[in-house]
């Protein structure tokens, strides 16, 4: 359990990253091929979006294909969406670009990254090149930030709030303390929209140095197959990450996508959501935690769109759902976790209801 107390750095351990976890897999492979028939909880995209108004934007957006793409507007948008000026913001095609970019541009001798948490910036780094140290977070202290555990000599940290696939969201002082004079400190804000009124927030921030802070349209408004993200930082980094850019990098249709989940209406939309989130994933603990006789623990607080939770046979649980109708993620291809530890995404009442029965059965199964 989480205290107050301070920690010694040797509470959270190091790992040189020569592990074998699949970098590259990611929750949409729980679902290609036969997964069209699955009820999907592995990938974490806000379910039945994008809304339609929001296709109608992106729609209307395409009788302007013959153009080359113009950021300006959707960047301006941006910009004024976070309190910041336009020269402190990137779009980006989705965070996973920014996060190449970020292993590409800056020169960095002593890259961390802080596990278990979305695997591709990672990925992205060791593909650029750089031998990449981790901090694994505790499962004993709910994988909750230890700032004391970051290498002092790390000159570029970068860490998930609310972290995916755990779901939680560290304090942003705490993530404030691993700012130094000459470290950029890199905070993937990918699920930050699905949390009521973005508490711990670091986007908008100046005041911290060498903050970077990057954000994805991806979740909230179900925009995978669009590609739109952004990010924010200091005008000298950004100018770095432009220079890295391929001319042209976000197309048309998304850019349409940025500017009209700026708008008040669609924030206002995106806040509503996240209590809603909030209110069904209460739901869903409450069903798992019926499943505690039989060995499974929810990893709690959660406050993302998701749960992890630890599953004695987790292989042939998450095996029993497929033939069910239901796809989860696997855990264990993120460092720090292994093969008991499944991710499920968030659904509504209904589909959890089911969801809860079909894992009822699973278990049942599995322990046979």
């Amino acid at each position: 359990m989480h205290t107050d107390r301070a920690h010694d750095p040797a509470d959270s351990a190091h790992d040189p990253a020569h592990g074998a976890h699949d970098l590259r897999h990611h929750g949409d492979a729980e679902v290609r091929d036969d997964g069209a028939r699955l009820i999907d909880l592995a990938v974490n995209v806000r379910a039945d979006t994008p809304p339609t108004w929001l296709r109608e934007r992106i729609a209307g957006s395409l009788t302007g294909l013959a153009a080359y793409p113009d950021g300006r507007a959707a960047r301006a948008a941006v910009a004024a969406r976070h309190g910041l000026p336009v020269d402190r913001v990137l779009l980006t095609a989705g965070a996973a670009e920014a996060f190449v970019l970020l292993a590409r541009a800056l020169k960095v001798r002593q890259p961390v990254v802080v596990h278990p948490q979305f695997t591709e910036p990672e990925a992205a780094l060791r593909d650029a090149g750089h031998a990449v140290e981790r901090v694994l977070l505790r499962e004993a202290d709910g994988f909750r930030l230890t700032p004391e555990a970051v290498p002092e000599g790390a000159d570029l940290v970068l860490i998930g709030n609310p972290t995916n696939p755990t779901s939680v969201l560290h304090p942003a002082a705490s993530i404030a303390r691993l700012a130094r004079p000459g470290r950029t400190l890199v905070v993937d804000e990918a699920f930050m929209d699905a949390v009521p009124g973005e508490r711990e927030a670091l986007a908008g921030r100046t005041d911290i140095p060498g903050l970077v802070v990057l954000r994805s349209l991806t979740k909230t408004w179900g925009l995978a197959g669009l590609r739109i993200g952004y990010v924010l930082a200091a005008p000298e980094t950004i100018s770095e990450l432009e220079r890295a850019q391929p001319l042209w990098p976000v197309s048309t249709p998304a850019l349409a996508a940025a500017e009209a989940c700026m708008d008040a209406p669609a924030l206002a939309e995106a806040a509503h959501a996240a209590h809603r989130i909030a209110a069904d994933r209460d739901h869903l603990v409450a069903g798992l935690a019926e499943f505690a006789p039989d060995g499974l623990q929810v990893m709690e607080p959660a406050e993302g769109p998701f749960v992890l939770v630890r599953v004695p046979d987790a292989l042939a649980v998450r095996r029993h759902l497929r033939d069910l109708g239901f796809a989860v993620r696997r855990g264990d291809t993120f460092p720090g976790l292994g093969e008991q530890w499944l991710r499920l995404a968030v659904r509504d009442r209904t589909t959890v209801n089911r969801f809860l029965q079909a894992l009822d059965q699973a278990v049942t199964l599995s322990g046979r």
